[in-house]
């Protein structure tokens, strides 16, 4: 009996709900190492400590706040649907805006002079300009960057913004999160005395050992989505740019984040639009063709 790939990645996606509750797993561990088990108490017992302690707890309850809000709105954002019946009016894909030859979709398809209109055989319709087919998610996306088993979802066009951004404050509060408990860590490794009970002195190792290792290797990750945000390119695209000369999307990095941050300065490091934004959301992310009925009156910018 031959496996059938697809299945399995659409069972991957049903399974891929437990990282989720891994995500809050370690979110809450770590909330019970730093504040419960060291910080709060040292608030509570005054002095010195509680002066350092103080300022401590409040960015880390900021830093939180930003990653949570940025993490679920990555999970819970359509990443980005072909609108229905969607066909394009030219050869977008190759660049010459040339009118496509004939009105029957097997002739769009078969034409060897329209090669480069893309249509796909498992959705059974046409793929707008930087759109990919997603295995576990079973469908289309629109300037689909990849599919992320953390956040349970398609990164894309209408949730990238959000993904940025959750490992932006992911690195920032793992790094804080392993400044503040690094002398509870090396405090196994030196003959000061460990304070605390069997439970939170375990708790605050695990958590050191686990937010130093994401807070390095998200740094690496977020570096890499920054130099792809600064030729407005995707992780799929990064292979098929190789063999372009001339990458059409990169519009200068000033154009290209704006296209995934919006226009909007006070709302860079927000995960949420200004209003004015989102009106003009197809055109910042590149797209001219609405992806969300409410956006039909779209302006380009």
């Amino acid at each position: 009996m031959a496996w059938n790939a697809f299945k399995l990645c659409t069972a991957l996606r049903a399974l891929g709900y437990i990282m989720v509750l891994v995500v809050l797993a370690i979110v809450g561990l770590t909330y019970y190492a730093v504040v419960l088990a060291n910080y709060l108490p040292a608030i509570l017992g005054g002095g010195l400590s509680a002066v350092i302690a103080f300022p401590l707890l409040i960015l880390f309850h900021i830093l939180l706040v930003m990653l949570l809000w940025s993490y679920f709105n990555v999970v819970l954002t359509d990443p980005g649907v072909v609108p229905p019946n969607w066909r394009p009016a030219n050869d977008e894909e190759g660049g010459d805006r040339a009118p496509l030859v004939g009105s029957d979709q097997s002739t769009l398809v078969s034409d060897p002079a329209n090669q480069k209109v893309r249509f796909c055989r498992k959705c059974n319709h046409f793929k707008p300009p930087r759109c990919h087919h997603c295995s576990v998610c079973g469908r289309c996306i629109l300037k689909m960057d990849h599919h992320c088993v953390w956040v349970v979802n398609c990164v894309g066009a209408l949730n990238y913004k959000y993904f940025l951004l959750f490992l932006f404050y992911t690195f920032l509060e793992t790094t804080l999160v392993t400044l503040s408990l690094f002398k509870y860590f090396m405090a196994f490794f030196t003959e000061e005395e460990v304070i605390g009970t069997l439970g939170t002195v375990a708790a605050s190792f695990i958590t050191f050992v686990l937010n130093f290792a994401f807070a390095l290797s998200v740094f690496g990750f977020m570096i890499m989505h920054l130099s792809l945000v600064a030729s407005n390119t995707t992780t799929i695209e990064a292979y098929e740019k190789k063999a372009t000369p001339k990458w059409q999307y990169d519009l200068g990095r000033k154009k290209n984040f704006e296209q995934v941050f919006g226009t909007d300065k006070w709302y860079w490091f927000i995960p949420a639009y200004s209003e004015e934004d989102l009106r003009r959301i197809p055109a910042l992310q590149g797209i001219d063709y609405p992806t969300r009925p409410e956006l039909n009156a779209l302006q380009p910018l």
